[in-house]
């Protein structure tokens, strides 16, 4: 008997409607699909007050965790909300490494002043050794004579910068 070859759940880029973010990962939550909206939580002022509100990391994406079965993908489709998965090739997505992910929930976790910052395709790769981000791997870049760790999301082309002591980190 021949056995079939069953993928397991990848995390995938799901591109949605402008401001669309937390209703479709309430939306996805109800069906059971398991979903990472990194978000990030800034001071607007006012005139009269100042609050603390919290926005989308990378706005307009969501990341779901699923496998790459047509009626899977198809579930996450159809979510009110939702636009597309992100594929290079037309109806095959773009897995994302488990790595990135991780890295990303841990720097959100971490609550540090997080930036969206430009994807870099080129730099010094590293990974942070000390402190509550010990395992965080990025790309090292300097800005104004700090060092900044960029984690790159690859298939959004898109990156976080986050200031860091560079002697906490060594190279991969």
């Amino acid at each position: 008997m021949e056995q079939k070859y069953e993928p397991g759940p990848e995390w995938y880029a799901v591109h949605l409607k402008s401001r669309h973010e937390f209703k479709v990962a309430d939306r996805l939550a109800m069906k059971g699909i398991e979903a990472f909206l990194p978000q990030v939580e800034r001071v607007r002022k006012w005139k009269d007050r100042k609050k603390l509100i919290t926005f989308p990391l990378f706005p307009g994406y969501i990341f779901v965790h699923t496998t790459s079965e047509s009626k899977n993908l198809l579930s996450v489709l159809k979510v009110a909300g939702v636009v597309r998965i992100i594929s290079t090739i037309p109806g095959e997505p773009d897995p994302i490494p488990e790595e990135q992910i991780l890295s990303l929930k841990k720097l959100v976790e971490n609550k540090g002043e997080l930036d969206p910052y430009p994807y870099l395709n080129e730099g010094q790769k590293v990974r942070i050794t000390k402190g509550p981000l010990n395992g965080v791997e990025g790309i090292l870049v300097e800005k104004l004579d700090k060092h900044v760790l960029v984690l790159s999301v690859d298939v959004l082309r898109q990156g976080v910068a986050l200031t860091i002591n560079a002697a906490d980190v060594e190279k991969i």
